[in-house]
């Protein structure tokens, strides 16, 4: 999704962002939210489940050779599911929404964005396979602002997404992140930087 050249630019962006202010800023960029495992599966053995019908109805059939037929329609019916573009496509978007705000909740925690000094640290989460994108603020940052001013940077990133932009979107991203830390989080006298600069590709 985003090339090397791009995850240094976006480091660069990270690092200058931070110079002026206190906040701590995290890119996490994952291919894909979730396995979505479950899903497909029940929907092939649901399928399934109908293919022996027609078959006592309009066949004479025994039962036995329709017990074969309706084993092999559930292998291959899952067996195609699990196909990447059928899988992702037969998942509805309110479950990908949901399952990739999950994952950017538990990489907000999981990277020590919570534990920041001030509780101003910001997480920039992409979802590829989604086409989802997140800006989460820690308690000491996300009021000061607005949810409107973090609204603006998600709604642009996912649009840079759209347009196989995903780099320039995140750079774009992160420089927004940090004016607005800049303007209500600026830096200390004895100022650290906490975490790393570095993208998280998952």
């Amino acid at each position: 999704m985003i090339s090397e050249h791009d995850r240094y630019r976006i480091s660069q962006a990270i690092h200058e962002a931070e110079k002026t202010t206190a906040g701590e800023i995290v890119v996490v960029v994952a291919r894909q939210a979730s396995a979505y495992r479950a899903i497909p599966a029940l929907l092939g053995l649901f399928l399934a489940l109908l293919v022996p019908w027609p078959l006592i109805w309009f066949t004479e059939l025994g039962s036995s050779r329709i017990f074969l037929i309706q084993l092999i329609a559930a292998c291959g019916l899952n067996a195609a599911f699990a196909w990447p573009p059928a899988h992702l496509g037969l998942i509805p978007r309110a479950i990908k929404r949901a399952r990739a705000h999950e994952a950017a909740v538990r990489e907000f925690t999981s990277h020590g964005l919570s534990r920041t000094q001030g509780r101003t640290g910001v997480l920039i989460y992409v979802a590829a396979a989604e086409h989802y994108a997140e800006v989460i603020a820690d308690i000491g940052i996300a009021d000061r602002a607005g949810p409107a001013a973090w609204q603006e940077i998600i709604t642009d990133l996912i649009e840079a997404i759209r347009q196989e932009k995903a780099g320039d979107g995140l750079v774009q991203a992160v420089r927004r992140a940090g004016a607005i830390l800049a303007e209500h989080a600026p830096p200390g006298a004895r100022d650290a930087n906490e975490l790393p600069n570095k993208v998280v590709l998952l």
